[in-house]
């Protein structure tokens, strides 16, 4: 059986509370459960709240970076695969085989791969591509720069009026 809440877990919570604790920390700190301790903090007047938003915005965002840079760096592999695939279809291949009765090897080089393989390899270089590019489009740099350096003129041109309309419009009301 639990043991009854009294007055210290009362203090305790409040002094672990203002000093900034979460939930979670101040129940390890006095002994109790998490809800236990979400309890306690109900019955004060007003309520004490853990409010964890920010916390939970701050690891989202760094869980979006994380998923992010693995983006790009498997948007690199992908890209490496195609090319890969690609140097392939003009490379001399190999090819082998084990048959008949007696099981006997062949193998005979060719100075590329047959039509069959390179359509083979550049499916899997366009597939490899395609999803590449999904997962990191390319971008128009030079179109983000001028549009960069067209949106801080813009701003500019928009705070300079305000600036001299507000004025402006001070005069008038004189």
């Amino acid at each position: 059986m639990a043991r009854p809440i009294d007055d210290n877990d009362r203090k305790r919570v409040r002094e672990l509370h203002a000093a900034g604790k979460s939930r979670n920390d101040i129940a390890r700190e006095i002994n109790r459960s998490p809800s236990t301790v979400s309890k306690i903090a109900g019955s004060f007047d007003p309520p004490l709240k853990f409010d964890r938003a920010a916390e939970v915005e701050t690891a989202t965002r760094v869980r979006r970076a994380d998923l992010a840079a693995r983006r790009a760096d498997l948007a690199i592999t992908l890209h490496d695969i195609a090319e890969r695939e690609l140097a392939k279809m003009t490379e001399r291949t190999l090819y082998f085989e084990w048959g008949g009765k007696d099981h006997t090897y062949a193998q005979k080089w060719q100075d590329e791969p047959i039509p069959a393989d390179r359509r083979t390899m550049m499916a899997t270089a366009g597939a490899a591509l395609d999803r590449s590019l999904k997962l990191a489009p390319p971008r128009d740099e030079a179109g983000e720069r001028s549009r960069s350096v067209i949106g801080r003129l813009m701003d500019g041109l928009a705070r300079n009026y305000a600036e001299r309309h507000g004025e402006r419009g001070g005069d008038d009301a004189d």
